[in-house]
């Protein structure tokens, strides 16, 4: 989804399948162009937009972009690789945005790559997180899936907290399980595990098994950014995980079972 100034952008077809894009702008108008990523052809409509508004003579344009596409493939291992996050910040940058801003990027290498980039910070939303699943840090924990997640977020929430060592068939790239590592309260406590991003959930989900089997009760998540694909994993079977919470960057279904808080420019 995108839109300009809070008002979306719909495009129409050609018969022969292109982009039939309209948009009107006041010529000294500030410009933000909020982009909800939902499939790659936006990334046209992104460029088309930003061209003509320039075209017009309105250069103060700011890309409030939470969700990072292709922020995944931050490296290359093998020659065969490509690099596409690499190329994807190089067309970004080549609209030459005044801000781009983006929120909880997989690696620092997207704000290495991107120009005049500024994060937004994720504080809120997890605190709201925190909020809503009623956990305490007198009895409570947060969990973090991996060292790299828990060196991520720890230092901003004055929290408990453990993390996951994961056991991981590196030819298929399966897990196979989970050990922790950290701190565990020894009386029956509750859990808010915290990561960036999920597609089916299988990291939380053996997060969540291990958890009980060491004494959790109530286990919540919160996801910066959520796949739809998570509706296709097993955390949406039984109550394993009580409640998810996620932002609006990425998920565009709904589900009892998931809160999903707003992001972007308002």
């Amino acid at each position: 989804m995108i839109r300009i100034n809070g008002k979306q952008i719909e495009p129409g077809y050609f018969p022969d399948g292109t982009l039939l894009i309209k948009h009107f702008t006041k010529k000294n108008e500030k410009i933000h162009i909020d982009w909800q990523y939902e499939n790659n052809e936006e990334l046209l409509v992104v460029t088309f937009l930003t061209r003509h508004l320039q075209d017009k003579g309105i250069h103060d344009i700011e890309l409030w972009m939470p969700y990072v596409p292709n922020a995944r493939q931050d490296r290359t291992k093998r020659p065969e690789d490509v690099f596409t996050l690499k190329y994807f910040c190089e067309m970004i940058n080549a609209l030459n945005f005044s801000k781009v801003h983006v929120l909880d990027p997989h690696s620092d290498v997207t704000s290495a790559l991107l120009h005049r980039v500024e994060q937004m910070s994720v504080k809120p939303y997890v605190e709201e997180a925190v909020k809503q699943s009623g956990i305490v840090a007198s009895k409570d924990i947060i969990f973090y899936p991996d060292s790299g997640s828990q060196k991520r977020y720890s230092e901003q929430f004055q929290f408990p907290n453990a993390f996951g060592i994961k056991q991981r068939d590196w030819e298929t790239g399966e897990i196979k399980g989970l050990e922790v590592s950290g701190y565990l309260p020894k009386e029956p406590f509750n859990v808010l595990i915290i990561d960036d991003i999920s597609s089916f959930g299988g990291t939380f989900y053996f997060s969540a098994l291990k958890l009980k089997a060491l004494g959790a009760d109530q286990i919540d998540l919160y996801i910066t950014h959520c796949e739809n694909s998570i509706l296709e994993g097993k955390l949406m079977e039984g109550d394993l995980i009580r409640h998810i919470y996620t932002t609006s960057s990425l998920l565009t279904h709904t589900h009892e079972k998931i809160t999903v808080l707003p992001v972007g420019y308002r």
